[in-house]
């Protein structure tokens, strides 16, 4: 692993972060007038895809649509910059945890999972409502909804972060077909077999995230990533008999094999979960920061940034 520069553009760089197929991140420091300095994330394209046209065009695509998308539950981008020979992406700094570490220490109840599960279909309402500058549906699909890209806030926010393997329709280059990209659990179906993409993958890929929040396991795993992925391909979840009654339908709905049968998009999906928690006890920002202070240790400084996990973008 190359050494770690000390400053890049303005930031100063802090430590390396993750590091994925197309991009490094660094946790950094951006400082101003009167001693003000804030802690950032820096991702940077590789040295090795540096000068790389096909890489560059990716890397300042991602940019250019993470800048779009603005939202409470989403990592914001807020820089899209050139220094030193490498084009680099300013995002939050998310003091906390992934989902995916978490869940490694334990469940978080059935409360405090619905709560998750709400504000990151909020998210995805977000990210599926999103237009251009006509007005446009982009018909954005995150395609990666999974635990490693859940940033938990020591505060109590659920964002949902890296956008690098995400496709709009209305760009110039589509995925190719066939071509799959994404954490293979976690896929639907229809991405499974390389086919058309809509929100309604998005929402299967958060039905098995529940599903993990829910029973600690993941509905399709099988002995090996080609067993998993027919099991997903088959879409059958069985009687479901370790989730609470009143929760199966809305995980079937989820998890239904053909992308029509699922609830028909990320608000629907709001709507199903409502009185799921109103009949339980209330769970919500206070509760999730408790647990996710608990999953660090009280004393825990960690954080977890979208370059928790990079996947291959």
């Amino acid at each position: 692993m190359r050494e770690l520069p000390r400053q890049l553009g303005p930031y100063r760089l802090v430590r390396r972060l993750g590091s994925g197929g197309m991009a490094e991140v660094f946790l950094a420091l951006a400082f101003g007038a009167s001693g003000f300095e804030k802690r950032v994330v820096l991702k940077v394209l590789r040295p090795e895809h540096v000068g790389n046209p096909t890489y560059e065009r990716m890397f300042l695509e991602e940019g250019r649509l993470g800048a779009r998308l603005s939202h409470r539950n989403l990592v914001g981008v807020h820089d899209l910059g050139y220094a030193d020979g490498a084009y680099y992406v300013r995002l939050d700094y998310v003091e906390g945890a992934d989902l995916a570490s978490l869940l490694a220490r334990g469940r978080p109840g059935t409360a405090l999972a619905l709560f998750v599960a709400d504000e990151l279909a909020l998210a995805l309402a977000a990210v599926h409502g999103l237009e251009d500058e006509a007005g446009r549906p982009l018909g954005l699909v995150h395609r990666d909804v999974t635990p490693s890209n859940v940033l938990l806030s020591r505060l109590g926010e659920v964002k949902l972060a890296d956008f690098g393997i995400a496709k709009a329709t209305l760009l110039r280059e589509q995925t190719r077909t066939g071509v799959r990209k994404g954490t293979y659990a976690y896929m639907s179906p229809e991405q499974v077999r390389g086919g058309a993409l809509g929100p309604a993958s998005d929402l299967f890929s958060l039905g098995t995230t529940l599903h993990e929040l829910l029973t600690g396991r993941r509905p399709f795993d099988g002995e090996t990533p080609l067993e998993t992925m027919e099991r997903i391909r088959e879409a059958d979840v069985g009687p479901l008999a370790d989730v609470e009654e009143d929760l199966r339908p809305v995980l079937r709905a989820c998890l239904a094999r053909r992308p029509e049968d699922r609830p028909g998009s990320a608000e629907v999906l709001r709507q199903l979960l409502s009185p799921l928690r109103r009949a339980r006890a209330e769970a919500g920002p206070p509760e999730l920061a408790r647990w996710v202070r608990e999953g660090q240790g009280q004393g825990g400084a960690g954080g977890s940034t979208s370059g928790t996990v990079l996947e291959d973008t």
